[in-house]
């Protein structure tokens, strides 16, 4: 398994931030469908949900924010172990805590994640190492598979966000206590994390020393602001508000919800495998916009359609185009900056993306309130192809592959 994971000219120490990667994944998965739930267990409202979920994504940029800017002054190993010992505390303090303030506070801290995708400050840190162990055509496949193992196991979470009501049944737990139970399942995964990232040598760090950005700011600011367009769109959808959209369009069940899900996850794993072979024939910018714009159509069509059947084809559709841009576009940032500035262009490129996606819960939460149910996935589908469009006419020079 562990050659498997690692690619050719891969380095050793790779693999416990590849197995981190997927067991973040798989309680990521399950939490994203479970927080709405859980919320609405506890008394609150769909608004609460937004506004939680924006707490949760805005604490991850701010996070994000601090390793970029600060980050090349400590040993990325130290700053990965203190990452999962938050994760720890985040599941505890949810699986104990049912004040909505306190919740919020935790959320805000903690390294909840309420989406389908990686927004964590672990990102800019395994981005920058695992640049380090492949070039060309190799750190794209290498980033294929980082992305490939967080879509497949978060959608295995995903089909586990049933397991409250099969508690419920088997063990006479109240469902409350079943879905807590839950998220002390993630607090211990961020102990497993921390025990994985032990493994990593003292010494490892990239080959060349981290420095704060320079030569490569402008071409950094300029996928910044396109990324955040990006991710405001997204986080009109994130998971957590999927899920509630099918909990009040069509009344779906908790575990019917996860099945979607877990399906929906494991065809934007399967996406992932496609996009290095794409890549190496049309770039990785037409990649990432061609593949996207279908998508963001499909989502678009979602919001109109009567049935569930007709939801789930084209949101599954959406699914395995949607997620082909992840590892191209990790691989196009890592290659159109200098070596030295790979943690902060990964840092500062992503604290744009996390500050915009944590305004949008919100707003999404607020139209689901107000009965607006399909203005969420039509303005995220718009938003999406205008920024794929001027991404497509900004970038499509660049012949990085």
């Amino acid at each position: 398994m562990r050659r498997l994971l690692i690619p050719p000219g891969g380095d050793g120490a790779v693999w416990p931030l590849l197995a981190g990667r997927a067991l973040r994944a798989f309680v990521d998965g399950y939490v994203a469908v479970l927080l709405p739930a859980y919320l609405l267990a506890l008394g609150y409202g769909t608004l609460d949900v937004g506004i939680l979920s924006t707490a949760t994504l805005l604490g991850s940029a701010l996070a994000t924010l601090a390793v970029g800017a600060w980050g090349y002054r400590f040993q990325p190993r130290r700053l990965l172990l203190g990452a999962a010992l938050l994760m720890l505390a985040t599941g505890l303090c949810f699986a104990l805590t049912t004040a909505f303030w306190p919740l919020l506070l935790v959320a805000f801290v903690g390294t909840l994640n309420p989406s389908s995708g990686d927004v964590s400050v672990f990102l800019p840190l395994e981005h920058a190492r695992l640049a380090e162990s492949g070039q060309g055509v190799a750190r794209t496949a290498l980033f294929a598979r980082y992305s490939l193992l967080g879509a497949l196991f978060a959608a295995l979470g995903a089909l586990a966000a049933g397991l409250p009501e099969w508690l419920v049944g088997a063990t006479g737990l109240t469902p409350l206590g079943a879905m807590q139970g839950m998220f002390a399942a993630y607090g211990l995964v961020g102990a497993v994390v921390w025990l994985l990232y032990r493994r990593l040598p003292a010494g490892t760090g990239p080959q060349v020393p981290p420095v704060p950005l320079g030569e490569s700011r402008g071409i950094v600011i300029r996928l910044a602001a396109l990324f955040a367009v990006d991710s405001f769109a997204g986080g009109l959808v994130i998971n957590a508000l999927m899920a509630l959209w099918f909990f009040q369009r069509f009344d779906l069940s908790l575990t019917a919800a996860g099945n979607f899900f877990f399906w929906s996850g494991l065809l934007s794993a399967s996406s992932q495998l496609i996009a290095p072979r794409l890549a190496r024939r049309i770039g990785l910018i037409n990649t990432m916009v061609f593949t996207h714009i279908p998508a963001s159509i499909c989502l678009i069509l979602a919001a109109f359609v009567p049935s569930i059947e007709l939801a789930f084809a084209l949101l599954f559709v959406r699914a395995l185009l949607s997620q082909m841009d992840v590892p191209t576009r990790s691989a196009f940032v890592m290659e159109a900056v200098t070596p030295g500035e790979r943690a902060a262009a990964a840092s500062f490129t992503a604290v744009p993306r996390s500050l915009a996606a944590a305004l949008s819960p919100t707003i999404g939460g607020a139209l689901f309130a107000g009965g607006w149910l399909a203005a969420p996935l039509i303005a995220c589908g718009v938003l999406k192809i205008a920024y794929d469009l001027v991404l497509w006419r900004a970038f499509r020079q660049h012949h990085v592959k």
